[in-house]
């Protein structure tokens, strides 16, 4: 188990090497090749997501992550349109975040830079595959990724076509690993790869961050457990206010980033 992860930790991060020199066309181009491939495959990956939600329902999994995991045609085209958009957005890559110049005449400048390998770990979203992805490659970096046993089968399916999308694009497949073993033994040597994971970033509840602290030994960026607030203040725009809060509950009320509080 362990050598087969540093073994792929070891392809992700030759991965990142080769993608830190990839041209923002070209990584457009796999974006819009990856988003093109999903919709076609679509009826692929719903079939194995009916597999998973088949077998969360019988294990008695509540309604609620039943539907984080289950996906449609429309949360496929969701995830395709997504892809689209980040191939839209600037390529953050060499970009000039500041700069200065010392009394002596040296100039010095902030640049941005690809951070290597992003690992991932999330729980029932199969979305987050393809989001996940998309992000990483705009951006330069490889996608190191550890889904939910319960959302295995879509994971597979979802990392299947975008590969494939890469390898048709002219780009390593590698820059997407999706890690098979869903195993706790695996998980807790995934978040100790220091070798190849440049950065770890969970996605999922308090039972996952606290395993994440407890047993990570890579750089970790952690964020919060949703409680999402809309303040509506009183100059504003009452009708536009009000598709703004019926959209931040009503459109998904399941996600993290669903609204809970209005102020």
């Amino acid at each position: 188990m362990i050598a087969e992860l540093a073994e792929q930790g070891r392809r992700a991060k030759a991965a990142s090497r080769a993608l830190a020199l990839v041209s923002t066309a070209d990584k457009d181009a796999a974006l819009h090749a990856a988003a093109q491939l999903l919709v076609e495959r679509a009826d692929d990956i719903l079939s194995a997501n009916a597999e998973d939600v088949v077998r969360a329902e019988g294990a008695g999994t509540t309604a609620t992550v039943v539907d984080r995991l289950r996906l449609s045609s429309e949360r496929v085209g969701s995830m395709a349109a997504g892809l689209r958009q980040v191939a839209g957005l600037a390529d953050p890559v060499g970009q000039v975040v500041e700069g200065w110049t010392r009394p002596n005449g040296l100039r010095i400048t902030k640049v941005r830079v690809p951070l290597g390998v992003v690992a991932i770990v999330y729980e029932n979203r199969p979305n987050v595959t393809s989001d996940a992805f998309g992000l990483c490659l705009k951006s330069g970096n490889a996608a190191f990724l550890r889904g939910s046993s319960a959302a295995i089968s879509s994971n597979r399916a979802i990392a299947s076509v975008l590969r494939e999308a890469l390898a048709k694009a002219g780009l390593t497949p590698d820059a997407l690993i999706l890690v098979d073993d869903t195993s706790r033994e695996a998980a807790v040597a995934f978040m100790r790869l220091r070798d190849y994971i440049d950065v770890l970033i969970p996605r999922g509840g308090p039972s996952l961050i606290a395993a994440i602290l407890e047993h990570a030994t890579v750089p970790v960026v952690i964020d919060g457990d949703g409680n999402c607030h809309v303040y509506v203040d009183a100059a504003a725009d009452l009708a536009m206010a009000q598709a703004i809060v019926v959209n931040a509950k009503c459109q998904r009320p399941s996600v993290c980033n669903a609204a809970e509080s209005l102020v």
